[in-house]
């Protein structure tokens, strides 16, 4: 069994970027708009949840988003700072429950919870590999 014991509720980590040009909704094709797209909040919010799991994990592991429950509520115009931080709020077998948030220098413009299931990275090749065909 994989010793998991290092994730624990409470730790956090977190991912910011600058929104640029192309991080925009309507240069990713999420709108029409010049803000900050949904699709680049959703990366940022992952990049965090990684940060805070994967430093944890034993070698040869690594984690998987497999559930994002999220919601984009404000708009960050170009030239502003968005920081996301996850924090684990649990642990069930290789499965981590984060509580997800971000926010620009005003207030909160998106948040939820993120799940990631833990891996055997060989494990898990042999799999994918197997739907190549090699």
């Amino acid at each position: 069994m994989t010793d998991l014991s290092r994730l624990a509720p409470g730790v956090r980590a977190t991912a910011a970027l600058v929104v640029g040009p192309e991080h925009t909704a309507e240069r990713v094709g999420s709108g029409r708009i010049a803000v900050l797209a949904t699709p680049v909040m959703i990366n940022l919010i992952e990049a965090a949840a990684l940060a805070a799991v994967e430093p944890l994990l034993p070698p040869g592991h690594q984690s998987l988003g497999i559930h994002l429950d999220v919601g984009h509520t404000a708009a960050t115009p170009v030239g502003h700072r968005v920081e996301a931080t996850a924090e684990i709020v649990a642990v069930d077998g290789r499965t981590v429950t984060l509580k997800v948030t971000a926010r620009d220098p005003f207030e909160e413009i998106g948040g939820g919870t993120h799940q990631r299931v833990v891996v055997n990275v060989a494990k898990f090749d042999q799999r994918i590999q197997r739907k190549v065909g090699r």
